[in-house]
């Protein structure tokens, strides 16, 4: 994998705090990855604009709002982020196979294959535990739940799920090649741990079979960012910086 392909794969997550700051970081990152993850407190803070704001950089954006609701509401929800023109859109898999099929539905029935952005289910949270199930009332593990969402994500149209890196390999035993799998709890070899409890090097997420990596702090928190994104798609990569 060449290095510009590597940086392809990496996500930014564009925790920041208003316009200003999301057009620094756009600038500053847009050849240097290969989308940017704007989440709900920046979307709840800045709205639409905060999308408008890195597509004028040439900046493509994963809207990472999990929605999860009624089916008609996520639909609706779904279809106003194609219509913003982002790449990736998600909704949590924990709200069934009705609520999915109507998200695919609405948005397939008004963009072609082409334009439209690739929807993705989200499974268990990177921070979630064992313990975390079982005090909502769950009680197959981590793994058993992640598995049965991706393939209840995948029969019910989505394109992809956002997991852990340790389930990768799981999701695609389970799903085929086809199926995208965005991975958050990544982290290269110079950054700390943070809150993440199931973790992986970026090297090792993409060989397992990740498509996309979601990568925050260990690149905001950088002295130098852009040259935190490079050093991340030299490790995935088979180049040097």
């Amino acid at each position: 994998m060449t290095l510009e392909e590597a940086r392809k794969k990496i996500i930014f997550a564009l925790d920041v705090n208003g316009l200003d700051d999301i057009e620094r970081w756009s600038e500053m990152l847009a050849d240097k990855v290969g989308m940017f993850k704007v989440g709900k407190e920046l979307f709840t803070s800045c709205g639409p604009a905060a999308v408008k704001a890195v597509k004028r950089h040439g900046g493509e954006v994963f809207l990472d709002l999990k929605y999860h609701d009624i089916p008609n509401t996520v639909a609706n929800a779904m279809l106003e982020a194609a219509r913003l023109g982002v790449r990736f859109a998600n909704l949590h898999a924990l709200g069934g196979a009705e609520m999915m099929e109507a998200a695919v539905t609405a948005v397939h029935k008004e963009f072609n294959d082409t334009e439209r952005p690739r929807l993705l289910a989200v499974t268990i949270l990177t921070s979630s535990t064992v313990e975390t199930l079982r005090q909502v009332g769950i009680e197959h593990s981590v793994q058993e739940m992640v598995l049965r969402l991706a393939r209840l994500a995948k029969a019910s149209g989505m394109d992809g799920v956002v997991a852990s890196p340790l389930e990768i390999g799981l999701i695609r035993d389970a799903c085929g090649s086809d199926f995208l799998i965005v991975t958050p709890g990544v982290r290269p070899s110079f950054a700390s741990v943070d809150d993440q409890k199931r973790i992986m090097a970026p090297s090792e997420a993409v060989r397992s079979g990740a498509d996309y990596l979601v990568i925050g702090r260990p690149i905001a928190k950088a002295p130098d960012p852009a040259q935190a994104a490079e050093l991340i798609a030299a490790e995935i990569s088979d180049d040097a910086v």
